[in-house]
């Protein structure tokens, strides 16, 4: 176990008495008066009050916990031995809940501290009570073995349950809100914002519903901070009906027409219809008239609902009790995400039903308001903070897209999420109408929807797979200039759904933009880690969201790294940094040579090699329906009968002298002819090397062991851990490449069969550690079964070695 703590901030030692004392750990006598045995045994009984009510109670727990190696923390404080830091530095682990011999010496407990990477409480001698309230304070705040700060963790026991019936305000350590609301008073209401669209064509603007979740002390003038998570699956899904629009991949590449297109002729058009009139209040309201059990909650806003916050979720145009129409990704559902902003900032008109017009404020809300969320979720986060929008103080975007295209397409190709083959933009919009889920609502809405549908599918173009003006105005980046809000970007260095390149393009957009930016990259797929036991990412985002919300002024903005980074080779291991691809890396051209080697030699003969893609007939069948076997053959080149032997090139390193850290977005050039007027190519930056690696997904610690406050929803503890076995390859990167596209993705050209051509590809970017020992390699293919079209046509690819290389930046 290694602890990475970055959101714990230090502060002096008389603002440390006050914010104990505020949080009723002290009283209001001076602890340097207090001898420090007395002190700590104070504080001990203070800390345990919720789980005893008895002296004897409080014994018992004393002789449970050791004070040296042989003698129990009741026998210490009956005794005249003095505290040490040694005593306290012991005791300290055992209250975190770490254990010897398995994670600390008894006889040596300081020398834990470094190799657990806990702060130190920075005490050479214990004088006085006041030195013990320091340590304490440095206690308090430092992560336990399992995943939460110490004070969390008697949070849960119910340490703050006395301050629920006074709490009229937050009350903040450490720089953070503490769990001083009680989450079982919640009031959850339903509003109903009128957005300034009219989706459906019904001469109505549409009015989406919104779930509130607020603490009670709103209704007595607490004025509260908004996290708003826009969620289109919030109401629902319809996954047997986005299954049947799956399209069909198993299809030859077709033959484009050649065009000169410029970067004017893809321009997003600008959309915007006249709208009809807004509703006119027939009446005003504080109290809503609907209200709901229970709602698709996110984990990390549930943590905050006992800290002051208000949450709402709101799942916009075309769902559940909500009108309107799906547009996946494009301005009108960019529109209705902001709409719901406007009115939690007092600029938009909110109605307590959808027949009566009575309106209804959000008097209760601080109108600071941030963004939360992954993927989808993230996405709009990232969508409305490109508006400019009043209000949106900060979003938090967890895998979000950056660019639709960049999703669904890749360099001239219909290109899927990995293994999400045939989903597209009308797929999507599909699975989350789900105002077909009331049949009264869908008999009047199906018509409307089913135009919408054929819409969407002519306009996504899956016979091209180029950007178009369609995907221009579906592309975020474009505005990234007017962003206002400060953004905390989370993201998968294996996600091969919204693959690394979306959060690297924003990255990179941002740095012109003068908002402050953190980055938190993870090696996950596609999934949350505020659960993770490694990192604090929880209290990380609560001084962040206390900075921006609440105003406190704990310096948020510097304490938190720009960079977080998790290492992949060791477990439970991060690293800082300044930047992702920063200008001081170094840059590796690596060439492509006969003998199948990536050599940094800057001369290498000329050569060729060719590669046909064709497969047998039962082969190619059974490798679309088994993904996982036809990825294994495709990077494994020591199986003698593999079928995929001819059909891809692979070149490696030499084995590497030292470790290598890849930093940022692999460059491919290769020159290619092909025997056909159509051709695709595709790549792999792989790590070959027997190696006990990440298991793919991240290992339960514990079931139901997180939660932000006593007796409140609960989050599995996880972290990632080395698999059992050992695996002798990992892929690094991928990316691909319609050959018609030799310029961008939206020029085409013809293809010459039998002529060369230099093609240009960048790799989706990483972050990632290749061990001395280990080789880089390049697998250059064509069809990938997880991701592109699947002709299993008859081409023939040939490379031009000694004008094919890879770029790197390394650290």
């Amino acid at each position: 176990m290694k602890n990475n703590q970055f959101g714990q901030i230090h502060i002096s030692r008389e603002q440390e008495l006050l914010e104990l004392q505020q949080i009723a750990f002290l009283d209001g006598t001076a602890p340097e008066l207090n001898a420090p045995k007395a002190q700590l045994v104070d504080l001990l009984a203070r800390a345990f009050a919720p789980l005893t009510t008895t002296q004897s109670g409080l014994d018992h727990r004393f002789k449970q916990l050791l004070a040296t190696p042989n003698q129990t923390l009741y026998d210490f404080f009956h005794d005249e031995t003095p505290l040490t830091p040694d005593i306290f530095a012991r005791l300290s682990l055992q209250l975190l809940q770490f254990e010897e011999p398995a994670d600390f010496a008894l006889d040596a407990p300081l020398d834990a501290y470094p190799t657990l990477n806990l702060p130190s409480f920075d005490v050479s001698e214990f004088k006085t009570g006041n030195d013990v309230a320091h340590a304490w304070y440095q206690l308090l705040t430092t992560h336990t073995k399992n995943g939460q700060n110490y004070l969390d963790y008697l949070t849960q026991t119910g340490y703050f349950v006395p301050f629920y019936e006074k709490t009229q305000a937050p009350i903040f350590f450490n720089g953070k809100a503490q769990a001083v609301f009680d989450p079982h008073t919640l009031i959850r209401e339903v509003v109903y914002v009128e957005a300034p669209l009219d989706t459906d064509h019904d001469g109505h603007r549409d009015l989406l519903k919104a779930e509130i979740l607020r603490p009670a002390a709103t209704n007595a003038g607490y004025q509260a901070p908004v996290l708003y998570t826009a969620s289109p699956y919030n109401q629902g899904i319809n996954d047997a009906w986005g299954d049947a629009l799956t399209h069909q991949v198993d299809f030859p590449l077709a033959k484009k027409a050649a065009n000169q297109l410029t970067a004017a002729d893809v321009a997003a058009v600008d959309e915007t219809e006249t709208l009809p009139d807004s509703r006119i209040p027939a009446g005003q309201a504080e109290t809503a008239s609907e209200y709901f059990a229970e709602e698709q909650n996110y984990t990390l806003n549930d943590y905050f609902l006992s800290r002051g916050f208000a949450v709402v979720y709101a799942s916009g145009i075309g769902t559940r009790d909500s009108d309107g129409s799906r547009d996946t990704g494009g301005p009108d559902e960019t529109t209705s995400t902001v709409a719901i902003i406007e009115w939690l900032n007092g600029q938009r008109p909110a109605f307590t039903n959808k027949t009566d017009n009575i309106e209804i404020k959000a008097w209760w809300s601080n109108r600071h308001i941030a963004m939360t969320g992954r993927s989808y979720l993230g996405t709009l986060a990232t969508a409305a903070a490109t508006t400019g929008v009043d209000g949106l103080k900060t979003i938090i975007s967890e895998a979000a897209i950056s660019s639709w295209y960049d999703y669904y397409r890749d360099g001239g190709l219909v290109a899927a999420p990995d293994t999400f083959q045939g989903e597209d933009m009308d797929v999507l919009a599909g699975e989350v109408f789900s105002r077909r889920q009331d049949a009264g609502d869908y008999l009047n809405s199906k018509a409307m929807f089913d135009a919408t549908l054929a819409q969407l599918a002519k306009r996504q173009d899956r016979e091209s797979g180029d950007y178009s003006a369609y995907w221009d105005g579906r592309n975020y980046l474009n505005n990234v200039k007017n962003i206002k809000a400060d953004i905390v970007m989370v993201h998968g260095l294996n996600d091969w759904n919204v693959k690394p390149r979306h959060v690297f393009n924003l990255w990179q957009a941002l740095k012109a933009v003068p908002v402050a930016k953190k980055l938190i990259l993870h090696q996950g797929q596609h999934i949350y880690i505020n659960n993770f036991r490694s990192l604090d990412f929880t209290d990380m985002m609560n001084l962040w969201l206390s900075y921006k919300l609440f105003d406190v002024d704990n310096g948020a903005d510097t304490q938190l790294p720009d960079v977080v980074i998790q290492d992949n080779v060791t477990p439970e291991t991060w690293h800082t940094a300044n930047d992702w691809q920063a200008d001081t890396d170094t840059q590796e051209i690596l060439q492509l040579t006969a003998d199948n080697q990536l050599s940094s030699a800057s001369s290498v003969t000329k050569a060729q090699q060719s590669f046909n893609d064709q497969l047998a007939d039962a082969q190619f069948k059974d490798y679309t329906q088994h993904l996982s076997a036809w990825h294994h053959d495709l990077l494994d080149t020591d199986r003698s009968d593999n079928p995929l032997a001819g059909k891809r090139l692979t070149f490696k390193t030499a084995p590497l002298e030292s470790d290598w850290v890849l930093d940022g977005a692999p460059q491919v050039s290769v020159k290619v002819a092909v025997n056909n007027s159509v051709g695709l190519l595709s790549f792999q930056l792989v790590d070959f090397g027997s190696a006990k690696r990440f298991n793919p997904t991240p290992t339960l610690l514990a079931k139901h062991a997180l939660s932000g406050a006593f007796d409140w929803r609960k989050d599995d503890l996880t972290e990632f851990t080395l698999a059992s076995e050992v695996t002798p390859f990992k892929m690094i990167s991928k990316g691909h490449i319609n050959l018609q596209n030799q310029q961008n993705n939206y020029q085409v050209n013809d293809l010459v069969p039998g002529e060369f051509n230099q093609f240009d590809v960048t790799l989706q970017p990483t972050y990632y550690r290749i061990p001395a020992g280990h080789q880089l390699g390049l697998v250059i293919y064509a069809t990938d079964f997880e991701t592109t079209i699947r002709g299993n046509q008859d081409i023939t690819y040939t490379l031009q070695l000694d004008q094919s290389q890879l770029t790197l930046t390394r650290i």
